[in-house]
């Protein structure tokens, strides 16, 4: 996965967006992959600071990995980005 995060003065909360291209595989797998990372992102929600807007990208691994491989990698990009309390 990728993470882009920008600052966003007086933006209130966060905002998320998830992009998952045809690569990944087919509408079912795509679709499945951003409801996995929606989940995550909800888990974590009240650890996430405020003013931030990200959006994480699914690289092609993404699709076979297991959701822990995926809550632990998410949880990796956060902290390195600085968005987590």
């Amino acid at each position: 996965m990728m993470l882009n995060v920008m600052p966003v003065e007086s933006s209130g909360l966060w905002r998320a967006g998830f992009v998952t291209s045809r690569r990944l595989g087919g509408a079912v797998v795509r679709n499945r992959l951003r409801r996995r990372l929606r989940e995550i992102v909800r888990r974590h929600q009240h650890e996430l600071r405020q003013g931030f807007w990200f959006v994480i990208v699914a690289r092609y691994e993404a699709a076979t990995a297991s959701y822990g491989a995926l809550e632990d990698e998410w949880l990796r990009l956060a902290r390195r980005a600085s968005i987590l309390l």
